[in-house]
């Protein structure tokens, strides 16, 4: 992670494949997905270019709500959100907030430190799936 906050591991399928790959991920753990905003249909219909690029909105308000109760403002970063991009080389990346940065971003405390730490452990696990990144 570079001082930004951003998590990105490295996909071994194309972006639209990996969105796929993570709403059936998220899905099958629970979680809602809220979005997937095609940036890259967005650009088109304006008359630009873009690499693919997707935005997948998803949670639970089992995870993010004690992160607002301890710091109401932390809703401005929830529900979670990854981002499927192809750079300049073609390779695909999905890419992520680290939770331990978004506590640190907005102060969380004691109340929140389980689901903070459950938010990381389960983003690693659905995007490493999702990326098809073997975690043995």
């Amino acid at each position: 992670m570079a001082g930004n906050g951003l998590v990105s591991i490295e996909s071994r399928f194309g972006v639209t494949e990996t969105i796929d790959r993570l709403v059936e991920t998220v899905t099958g753990a629970g979680l809602r997905v809220f979005a997937r905003i095609d940036h890259t249909a967005g650009a088109r219909e304006v008359g630009a270019l873009l690499r693919p690029t997707e935005l997948l909105i998803f949670g639970h308000p089992k995870g993010g709500t004690p992160l607002m109760q301890d710091r109401q403002l932390a809703g401005i970063d929830l529900p979670i959100k990854a981002l499927a991009w192809e750079d300049e080389q073609r390779k695909v990346w999905l890419s992520y907030n680290d939770a331990q940065w978004l506590a640190e971003r907005h102060g969380l405390g004691d109340a929140s430190r389980n689901a903070v730490a459950a938010i990381a452990a389960g983003m690693q696990k659905v995007v490493a799936a999702a990326a098809g990144v073997d975690q043995s």
